[in-house]
């Protein structure tokens, strides 16, 4: 149900009637009291949603304090992303406090499809249990041991080649199981639990209040050329967004050869994380970017936090290996550690969004004819889905891309069993689902688009190896 905030207690309802003709937009004359202001106007305290301007400042959030990250901005798709269980009662609970006098969406929520999908899948996850299941809790037990006890070796014994394979595959497995669900608050309905499991980001060369306002901002606008940080955070190296014409002013020579050395330099994802000047104000480019504001007293208070942390990883993990080995034989190592978890890490995220037929202009309806897209539907058409459940015990659910997007905060122990009704749905209402039943199926595609990305080749007509529904 989309937020129809004329009804909140708040305020006393105005005789004036709510336009019919957009349900997710909510007109300044059912409040005429509130003051108006735009959304740069905004303060870090204050979020905007549908139009209406709200307070966080004193709103003990059921999500913890993170939620103060996201002060100062349009939030309009992040709610939606991380509440799906949405009724207007959520918003009751924050004040009302003005009108944005400039929002605009090109989204749509609530709408048949949505409806749809989110009843079914409820009837398989009741409401409060689509935390962690006993098996994921087990799992994440096992690999915070498997990083703790190779961390432990590294730093004592030395690395080694044994070592630093052993050590990258952990920390990339701490990225994919742990600290994902755990930053997506779907880990637990405790936000303590969250919020450590979180942290795993930070000790595996990243960072957790980074990764939020980008991946976030990422999930909120999908593959949107210009709102999705993951479109383009790459450029001018490598090019994600099919940009056409040919001539395209972004398009370089060497992109004709980019599905060739993608792969080789994302081995180097672990070094750009680790040795990031980002952390040193928690303000991360990409979001920056496209207009998201990151000046909250909580952002702030967390740099100390962030940088103790960088500092603590980079003396275990570049630190002690020069006081074993000879600096060009402790050099190797940390680089071949650093590439193994950038490998795992960056390849598996690569596949979720750039493939054959991937929606990489979800918005492009909008902007045409001034229609808005289904934000569910968007998310569906710029994902895919590989493998089972194997797959997603060691990938942390990340092979089911489509149901992650559309259920951000379900643990992804639950993806495997929602699955075949997502694709049911999908199909019934004629939204494209790209299944690939083995990962290097998804990997072909993968490099396939990757070059007429490059090339500015025309692939629309093509479909993914397993057919779409």
């Amino acid at each position: 149900m989309p937020p129809r905030e004329s009804e909140l207690r708040q305020r006393p309802k105005s005789n004036a009637t709510v336009s019919k003709s957009d349900p997710n937009v909510i007109l300044q004359t059912a409040h005429p009291d509130l003051p108006v202001k735009t959304i740069a106007q905004l303060k870090p305290t204050e979020v905007c949603i549908h139009g209406k301007i709200y307070d966080l400042e004193g709103f003990d959030h059921p999500g913890g304090e993170s939620v103060l990250i996201y002060g100062g901005n349009d939030v309009t798709a992040q709610y939606h992303m991380m509440h799906p269980y949405h009724t207007e009662k959520h918003l009751e609970k924050m004040r009302l406090v003005g009108i944005a006098s400039d929002y605009s969406t090109e989204y749509e929520y609530d709408t048949p499809f949505e409806r749809e999908i989110k009843r079914e899948v409820f009837k398989i996850v009741r409401r409060g249990r689509e935390f962690g299941t006993p098996g994921f809790f087990l799992r994440a037990a096992f690999y915070i041991s498997f990083l703790a006890y190779t961390q432990y070796k590294w730093v004592t014994e030395g690395s080694s080649i044994k070592w630093c394979l052993l050590l990258g595959l952990a920390q990339a497995w701490i990225g994919l199981n742990v600290q994902h669900d755990g930053n997506h608050g779907a880990a637990s309905k405790n936000h303590y639990i969250n919020d450590l499991f979180g942290l795993g980001a930070s000790f595996i060369g990243g960072d957790k209040w980074l990764w939020m306002e980008q991946h976030t901002t990422h999930h909120a606008y999908c593959n949107h050329h210009e709102k999705d940080p993951d479109s383009f955070n790459a450029e001018p190296i490598l090019l994600f967004n099919d940009y056409s014409p040919k001539n395209n002013p972004r398009r370089r020579w060497y992109h004709a050869f980019q599905s060739i050395y993608f792969l080789p330099l994302l081995s180097f994802y672990w070094l750009s994380m680790v040795f990031n000047p980002m952390i040193f104000n928690l303000q991360h480019s990409g979001a920056a970017y496209i207009g998201f504001k990151m000046e909250s007293d909580f952002v702030k208070s967390r740099v100390k936090y962030a940088i103790a942390i960088r500092l603590l990883y980079i003396y275990w993990n570049v630190i002690t290996p020069f006081q074993h080995h000879e600096p060009q034989v402790a050099i190797g190592h940390i680089l071949l550690m650093g590439a193994t978890e950038s490998l795992i890490l960056a390849a598996l995220f690569a596949l979720s969004h750039n493939f054959m037929n991937s929606d990489r202009d979800p918005t492009k309806e909008f902007r045409e004819k001034g229609t808005k897209v289904c934000w569910f539907k968007a998310q569906v058409e710029t994902s895919s889905t590989y493998g089972g459940q194997i797959a997603g015990m060691l990938t942390g659910g990340l092979n089911f891309q489509v149901e992650h997007h559309l259920f951000p905060r379900m643990s992804s122990a639950w993806y495997p069993y929602i699955a075949p009704t997502v694709r049911e749905v999908c199909k019934k209402h004629g939204v494209n689902y790209a299944y690939y039943p083995w990962i290097w199926q998804n990997f072909v595609s993968t490099f396939r688009y990757m070059h007429m990305a490059g090339t500015g080749d025309h692939w629309d007509l093509l479909q993914p190896l397993s057919g779409k529904n």
